[in-house]
């Protein structure tokens, strides 16, 4: 900017707008995929259901308010809300997407295993984990930015080793693969799974010793535990994706 444009330069010629944090956490559950949520205990949408956040402060980064937030409105610690690894998901900036002013939303998301009962704190009434599949309407456009980040943890899964922190330290391909289903939404072959799962350099390793029985007839389930890979080459893809990729070929 020359010194001529710094004349014509007005603060005042622009609406001034408001930039908030949203965060989309979820976690597995009883075999469901869960997300985070707190009921509002203040207007707009009072006692509505939404996502934790709040507005940046002045001072602050998008990522330390979104910690902040996460912290005062679902009641964990500060040292649980900064160890979380929390993805920038995107901007929602759609005019009128709030109805006290112009604001826009920078929004997070994470997939975490062992996080704890969270608790109303802040301006939240109450906080809960609730299954995805019963999430009720949500304040905001909310809605829309749990699908989209739904979407984003998904496809972690396709190419992260972040599946196994949700099975015990030892534990059978097949309660990998209900991680899998529970995320995906779908059901997976499983000696496709299994294949694809043995196939993938560093992801599980086998556990020596006597393998456990999975119960009824079948025969005893080998052991794993996770490997030292973080990433997986090639990805594990989603049914409905890898028919998108063979239709395109």
């Amino acid at each position: 900017m020359n010194e001529e444009e710094e004349t014509l330069y007005n603060p005042r010629d622009f609406e001034p707008f408001a930039v908030t944090v949203d965060l989309a956490v979820f976690t597995v559950r009883e075999s469901r995929l869960h997300v985070l949520l707190i009921r509002r205990g203040q207007d707009p949408y009072a006692g509505a259901w939404a996502l934790p956040g709040g507005f940046i402060l002045p001072r602050e980064s998008a990522e330390t308010a979104a910690r902040r937030e996460l912290a005062e409105e679902t009641g964990l610690s500060q040292e649980s809300a900064a160890a979380l690894h929390l993805e920038q998901l995107r901007t929602y900036s759609e005019p009128d997407r709030d109805p006290r002013m112009r604001v826009v939303s920078v929004a997070y998301t994470a997939l975490v295993p062992g996080l704890p009962e969270p608790r109303g704190g802040g301006d939240a009434a109450h906080a809960q984990w609730m299954p995805v599949g019963g999430v009720p309407a949500l304040a905001f456009d909310h809605a829309r930015i749990i699908t989209d980040a739904q979407e984003r943890v998904r496809a972690k899964l396709e190419y992260t080793c972040l599946a196994t922190a949700f099975c015990p330290p030892e534990f059978t391909l097949g309660e990998l693969q209900q991680v899998y289903e529970t995320v995906w939404g779908v059901a997976l072959d499983r000696p496709n799974f299994r294949r694809k799962v043995l196939a993938s350099p560093g992801f599980v390793e086998p556990v020596e010793g006597a393998p456990r029985r999975t119960g009824g007839r079948g025969k005893p389930a080998a052991l794993h535990r996770a490997g030292n890979a973080t990433t997986l080459h090639p990805p594990l893809l989603r049914p409905e994706r890898r028919s998108e990729g063979e239709r395109s070929e």
